[in-house]
Order: structure tokens, then C-alpha cells, then sequence
């Protein structure tokens, strides 16, 4: 797999409170997963949900996805031994919910490493709060440790007090501010749910629209909605005919001493060429992934 384009395509919450879940996340074609401690557990259940996902990460059998923890908030009496738990359990990122400000990112950082956390575990952040939005590049910049945004756009919508609309127009704003804060800073970013299982065409429509926005892939809240996503987010064949077909006729020019070539009359710049080679990367690392 490559190790700077990861497939983020489909991102699937799964309950931490529930152990048929965890287990057949592991058959699943999303490509990556969110073992969920916060909204998906009730109070009563959260000690057993963070016991069974750390039990869950430790047995394997989950491939390749990347495993990501969502987190209690550290205001809450679970959100502290959440994090410890995750810092060494061996998953990729922890994911902390209703992120504010900077200060909340570092405050999880410490206590990760006071956990005995590795380096390449990765802080994500929840981006569903109106201060979150306000100040989102204060929060991208906040660590080196930080992997990703996660837009939590019913939170966000409730927050607004706002319409959540087929086309969000209500939250427009908010969505661009934390794009262009995670494109910023080199972070992954994940859109948020679409709720209407019902509803094929719309969560069809939601996920190019997100694709068109320029996230990374969807967070999802059922294996019915994986498909789509893959689908939405991975490029497509003409997608990958156009990358390879730039990349080497700019090869072939630069190999000649041109530093500007045409592709079927386009003028083709370098650019476009990284752009093309991303394209690529990704269609390969999809391929290892389902390898």
C-alpha cells in the first residue's frame, strides 16, 4: 500500500458496546472503521464497550482497515481511561469527539503519552461544534500528531439550529472552513453521515457531492451505505486512463527537454501531473487494500 495515500473511502461507525459488530467488521469492504465508545454506548455500558474494543483490536483479523477509536470527551467521567486504553491497544488513531479548540487537542496528546502511547498513533478530531468551526486552523495546526478531521454534521446541524438539507447549503460554511484548515495542515478529512438508510438515491448524491467538496471518503452508519461510498470517493477507470495518459506524455516531454505538453489539446503543467500521479496512487492503494 502506499504510504502516503491511504483509502479513506468509507468510514464505518460501529458500536463498541456490541460484539457481533466488532466481529463482522472485520468481513466488511470499508476502509476503515470507527470502533465507537461515545454516542453509539449508553452510560451504562461504556466500561463494557471499552473493554471489548481493546479486546477486539488485540485479537485482529481486521486487515488492513485502519482502526480508529472514537472517545468519550475528557469532561465526561469515561473520556480519560478512554484515551488510555486506546494509547497502547494498538490502533491507529483515537478520535475525540466535540473538539473546540487547540487547547482540547493538546490536553488528549497529554494524556496519550502519559499513557505510554507510540508515535505513529494518530489524534483525530471531531469537527461538529460551531466554536470547532471557528476556530478549525487553529486546531489542524495544533500537533504534528494530528491525523484527521471528522465533520459530525447532525451534532453541527443541531448546534446551528439549521436544516440538514440534501444539498447543506446551511452548512456550507462550516464544512469549507474545516476543508480548507485539514488541506492546510496535510490532514485527512472525513464527511459526515448521511442518515436515511431509505434513501439510495440521496446517499448517492451526498457522497459525490462530498467527493466534489474534496473530502477523503465518508463516515457511514450501516454496511448497506459501504458500496456507495467506495464506489463515490475511488477514481474511476476514465479517471485512471486520464492520470496515466499525463503522466507519461509529461514523462515523454520532459524526457525531450519540453516543459509544456498537450494531452487530446489540453496544456498539461506540473500540476496537473501531481495530480494525475495521486489519482494513481490511490487506485493502487485501493488494490492493495482488497488485496
Amino acid at each position: 500500500m502506499s504510504t502516503t495515500v491511504r483509502p479513506r473511502r468509507s468510514v464505518l461507525y460501529m458500536p463498541g458496546s456490541n460484539a457481533r459488530a466488532l466481529d463482522k467488521a472485520r468481513t466488511l469492504p470499508a476502509d476503515g472503521l470507527i470502533l465507537d465508545l461515545e454516542d453509539a454506548v449508553t452510560p451504562d455500558a461504556k466500561e463494557t464497550a471499552r473493554e471489548q474494543v481493546v479486546t477486539a483490536i488485540a485479537e485482529g483479523g481486521y486487515g488492513r482497515r485502519e482502526i480508529i477509536v472514537r472517545t468519550n470527551a475528557l469532561s465526561t467521567p469515561w473520556g480519560k481511561a478512554d484515551l488510555e486504553a486506546v494509547a497502547t491497544s494498538g490502533a491507529n488513531a483515537a478520535l475525540i469527539p466535540k473538539v473546540d479548540d487547540a487547547g482540547m487537542v493538546h490536553e488528549a496528546l497529554d494524556v496519550l503519552d502519559r499513557a505510554g502511547a507510540p508515535d505513529d498513533l494518530k489524534l483525530w478530531c471531531m469537527m461538529e461544534t460551531a466554536k470547532g468551526m471557528l476556530h478549525a486552523e487553529a486546531i489542524a495546526s495544533a500537533s504534528p500528531r494530528l491525523g484527521g478531521f471528522v465533520m459530525g454534521t447532525s451534532d453541527l446541524a443541531k448546534e446551528l439550529n439549521c436544516e440538514h438539507t440534501p444539498l447543506r447549503l446551511p452548512m456550507v460554511t462550516s464544512l469549507g472552513l474545516c476543508l480548507l484548515a485539514a488541506k492546510a495542515y496535510g490532514l485527512a478529512i472525513l464527511d459526515g453521515v448521511y442518515l436515511d438508510l431509505s434513501d439510495t438515491d440521496g446517499l448517492l448524491a451526498s457522497c459525490a457531492q462530498g467527493r466534489e467538496f474534496g473530502f477523503d471518503g465518508k463516515t457511514l452508519i450501516h454496511p448497506k451505505q459501504i458500496d456507495a461510498a467506495n464506489e463515490a470517493f475511488a477514481p474511476s477507470e476514465a479517471d485512471l486512463d486520464w492520470a496515466r495518459r499525463i503522466v507519461a506524455a509529461h514523462k515523454e516531454a520532459a524526457a525531450a527537454g519540453q516543459g509544456v505538453v498537450l494531452v487530446d489539446g489540453r496544456l498539461v503543467e506540473s500540476l496537473h501531473v501531481e495530480m494525475a500521479e495521486r489519482t494513481i496512487a490511490l487506485a493502487e492503494a485501493i488494490a492493495a487494500l482488497q488485496a
